[in-house]
C-alpha cells in the first residue's frame, strides 16, 4: 500500500511537472516575438560600451531583469485572481504599445537623415574615447535605461504567458510563470553576452596564430557581427508588429473575422500558406495600429504644444 501510494504520488508529481512544462512551452511560444524584441533591444543597449565593461553591464541589467520578474509575476497573478476580465484589456494595451513602439522605431529610422544619424554615432564614439568622460555614470545610465526597457517587455511576456494559462490551478500558474520568467531572462541575457563578445573573439582570432583558418574565422566574425546585430534588430521590430498585431486581431472579433476571411479566400485554413499569410496580415494590422496611435499622439501633442512621448526603446 505504501509503495503504491508513493508511486501514485510520484505519478501525480510527474503529471504536474508535465502540465507545468506544457504551459511553459505554450507560453514561451506565444511570447517568442516579444523575446526576440527583448533580445534585440538589450543587445543594442550595451553597444558602444568599452570591451572590458560589456559583460559587467549585461550582468547588471540581467539582475535588474530578474527583479522585474519578481515584481511582475505576483502582480499579474493578483490581477488574474481578483480581476480576471482585466487580462484581455491588458493584453490589448500591451499589444497596442508594441505596435506603437515598432512603428516609432521604423518611422524614426526612415525620417532621420543619414548624415544626422552618422554625426550622432560619431559623437557617441568620441565621447566614449574621451578619458574625461565619467564612464561609471555612463554605465549606470545605460543600465537604468535597459532595465526600464526590460520592465516594459517583461510585462508583455508575463501577461501574454498568463493569458495562456488562466484556467490552470494557481500553483501551476506560479510554477509556469516562474519558469518562463527565469528561462527568458537566462536565454535573452545569455545570448546578449555572447553577441556583444563576438567581435572581440573575432579580433582575437584575427590577431592570433598565423593560421589561415583562424584568421578567416576572425574576419568573418568581425565583418558578420554588425550584420547580425542589424538583422536581429530588424527581426525584433518585425516581431513587435506580428505579436502586437496578432493580439489586436484576436482581441477584436470584428477585425479577426475580416482578417481570417481575407486570408481564407487565398489559402486553405490549416495549411502552411494560410499560416504565413495570417502572420503577415497580423503584422500589417500591427503597422496600421501603430501608425494610427503614433499619428493620434502626435496630433494631441501638437495641439497641446508639447513634445510627443518617446518609447523607452527608441
Amino acid at each position: 500500500m505504501a509503495a503504491s501510494g508513493l508511486l501514485a504520488l510520484l505519478d501525480d508529481i510527474a503529471a504536474l511537472l508535465d502540465d507545468i512544462a506544457l504551459m511553459t512551452r505554450v507560453a514561451t511560444k506565444k511570447t517568442a516575438g516579444v523575446i526576440g524584441d527583448d533580445l534585440a533591444l538589450n543587445a543594442d543597449q550595451v553597444t558602444g560600451m568599452r570591451a572590458d565593461r560589456e559583460l559587467p553591464v549585461v550582468w547588471a541589467v540581467a539582475k535588474g531583469a530578474l527583479l522585474n520578474k519578481v515584481i511582475l509575476v505576483p502582480l499579474a497573478l493578483l490581477i488574474s485572481a481578483t480581476v480576471p476580465r482585466a487580462i484581455t484589456p491588458l493584453l490589448m494595451i500591451g499589444g497596442l504599445f508594441l505596435c506603437y513602439e515598432g512603428f516609432h522605431k521604423v518611422w524614426e529610422k526612415l525620417t532621420t537623415p543619414k548624415a544626422q544619424a552618422a554625426a550622432e554615432r560619431a559623437a557617441r564614439l568620441q565621447a566614449l574615447a574621451d578619458g574625461t568622460v565619467d564612464m561609471v555614470a555612463h554605465e549606470k545610465e545605460k543600465v537604468k535605461g535597459a532595465i526600464r526597457t526590460d520592465f516594459i517587455l517583461s510585462a508583455e511576456i508575463v501577461v501574454i504567458a498568463l493569458g495562456t494559462m488562466t484556467a490552470a490551478p494557481i500553483g501551476q500558474q506560479v510554477a509556469a510563470l516562474a519558469a518562463v520568467g527565469i528561462g527568458v531572462t537566462v536565454l535573452v541575457y545569455g545570448l546578449v553576452a555572447v553577441l556583444v563578445k563576438l567581435d572581440d573573439l573575432g579580433l582575437r582570432l584575427h590577431r592570433g596564430e598565423p593560421s589561415a583558418v583562424r584568421r578567416g574565422l576572425g574576419t568573418v566574425l568581425l565583418r558578420g557581427t554588425p550584420l547580425l546585430m542589424k538583422g536581429l534588430s530588424i527581426a525584433g521590430t518585425a516581431a513587435m508588429f506580428m505579436v502586437g498585431g496578432g493580439i489586436v486581431v484576436h482581441g477584436v472579433p470584428a477585425i479577426d473575422q475580416v482578417v481570417h476571411g481575407a486570408v481564407a479566400a487565398i489559402a486553405a485554413d490549416g495549411t502552411l500558406g494560410f499560416t504565413i499569410l495570417k502572420t503577415l496580415a497580423d503584422a500589417l494590422v500591427g503597422v496600421l495600429a501603430g501608425g494610427i496611435i503614433s499619428g493620434a499622439l502626435g496630433l494631441v501633442q501638437k495641439l497641446r504644444g508639447t513634445p510627443a512621448p518617446q518609447p523607452e526603446s527608441a
